[in-house]
């Protein structure tokens, strides 16, 4: 006998039953059965809430899961795996949606929101912080730097901990420092089945291994152990010319970058920014060279390692001794979602011939839509392989070039910034640094062949089936 669908009733209603006889009523199937868990905080296509929820931080992505899920704890997600796997769903797992565009079709993908997981816990004594899944930088800033100690947090204070620490993690201490993820010393993990695990050198050290900068894929982060470093100060701020001084200033800031002691970490960006309220008046509607970063020395020694720099004379200097705390924000990276797109590479060296075709795509004469051409110096303990490190225990090259435009509707903005990374091709390396990278590369560009391979065996042994979804994950083997 076939049954008419139309007189089957939906799954949430009671079902009918004969007189003497129960009939429970049927069991809810696919993103449908994740109703109710997290305390009601799922939502599902045609929800209310579900537009809000799938909202990644690139407006430019427009990501469609089969459900968002908000669990608040680590034994909510256990839930959420759980269900997933029985009913054949995948699992992405996301706190501010940074990466978006690196994800694959998320048609049968529950995306777990970790912004519920906030707990921040600071030992001054043992230099460490434990925190939540959904603890972003500027909540460990504020927690360690009364004590003098410093997380090593990037450019903005609105990136979460875990996705950017699994990645690899470089910001203002990086050549000093090394990167985020060498200094995890601990983890708690959901894997693809629904099991929790504490996670750490003499429990599970080769998923310790792989988590310290191995990227995703290997399982739900729901909580994060790593150390603070003691710099309570550094001597930061910006130094700012007008674009048509970036003939001079660029090749300049270049050799002098290449040789600075491991004490500076800075950036050089090439910036058109627009006449928005947003931009700080004195730079709004202007295009502008800005060298900004960090030096971790005191100020006499820090002013000597700047000098060659304000020779060039430029029109405002903010450098200065500030609280670590100041680093959070000294880059003044967008607050908030916003629509973009971009490209990077890591560069070998940058040489004249370099600068040159860089600033015939992106320099004072260029017409181009990029906003914002930024190279950041690289080196020092970024270069040199650090005891155990884990999976990313160094970064290749001696800059990162990362290239920012808005889409406006017309392909401009991706030509554009595709340019940029074109133009220094012969100078740049195989690898990529996954931080910076919004859309799909190949694995091959991320990790080295033994990592890779390294990594393929434990995600094979935490996710066998790849139920966990990431945007940067070895593949499984075969």
């Amino acid at each position: 006998m076939t049954l008419d669908p139309i007189a089957v009733p939906p799954l949430d209603a009671p079902a009918a039953s004969a007189p003497g006889r129960v009939v429970r009523p049927r069991a809810p199937f696919g993103p449908d059965a994740l109703r109710g868990l997290c305390g009601g905080a799922v939502h599902l296509p045609g929800d209310p809430g579900y537009d809000g929820a799938r909202r990644p931080w690139n407006l430019a992505v427009d990501q469609r899961p089969a459900a968002v899920a908000y669990p608040a704890d680590a034994d909510e997600a256990v839930e959420v795996l759980r269900v997933a796997q029985r009913h054949g769903l995948r699992v992405a797992v996301q706190r501010t949606g940074h990466a978006a565009a690196a994800l694959p079709a998320l048609e049968d993908v529950v995306v777990l929101r970790t912004a519920g997981m906030t707990n921040v816990q600071v030992d001054p004594v043992r230099r460490r912080a434990r925190v939540g899944a959904g603890v972003l930088w500027e909540d460990v800033v504020s927690a360690s730097s009364p004590f003098g100690l410093a997380g090593l947090h990037g450019s903005s204070p609105e990136v979460g901990v875990v996705g950017y620490t699994l990645l690899g993690g470089l910001g203002w201490l990086a050549r000093s420092r090394g990167l985020a993820s060498g200094s995890v010393s601990a983890a708690e993990l959901v894997t693809a089945d629904g099991t929790l695990l504490q996670v750490d050198a003499g429990s599970e050290p080769e998923l310790l291994w792989a988590l310290r900068g191995g990227g995703g894929g290997l399982g739900v982060v729901t909580a994060l152990e790593f150390a603070l470093h003691e710099v309570a100060t550094a001597y930061a701020g910006w130094l700012v010319w007008d674009l048509r001084d970036a003939g001079r200033v660029l090749p300049a800031w270049a050799e002098w970058a290449d040789a600075a002691p491991d004490e500076v970490t800075t950036a050089l960006r090439l910036l058109r920014l627009p006449d928005l309220p947003a931009v700080p008046s004195p730079l709004r509607g202007r295009r502008l060279v800005v060298v900004d970063g960090a030096v971790v020395a005191p100020e006499p020694e820090a002013g000597r390692m700047l000098a060659p720099l304000r020779a060039l004379a430029p029109e405002s200097d903010t450098f200065a001794t500030v609280p670590a705390e100041a680093l959070a924000r000294l880059h003044g990276d967008p607050g908030g979602p916003t629509a973009a797109v971009s490209e990077h590479r890591l560069l070998a060296s940058l040489p004249a011939p370099a600068v040159d075709a860089l600033l015939a795509v992106a320099g004072p004469d260029a017409r181009t839509s990029v906003v914002s051409t930024e190279l950041r110096q690289l080196g020092g303990a970024l270069s040199r392989p650090a005891a155990g490190g884990g999976a990313l225990a160094l970064v290749e090259g001696r800059f990162s070039l990362f290239a920012v435009a808005v889409p406006r509707g017309d392909g401009a903005a991706h030509a554009d910034v595709a340019a940029v990374a074109g133009a220094v091709g012969p100078w740049a390396s195989t690898r990529r640094y996954a931080g910076f990278c919004d859309g799909r590369v190949p694995p091959g560009a991320l990790w080295d062949a033994p990592t890779l391979r390294r990594l393929q065996a434990v995600r094979a042994a935490v996710d066998p089936t790849g139920r966990i979804v990431a945007a940067h994950a070895a593949p499984l083997p075969g």
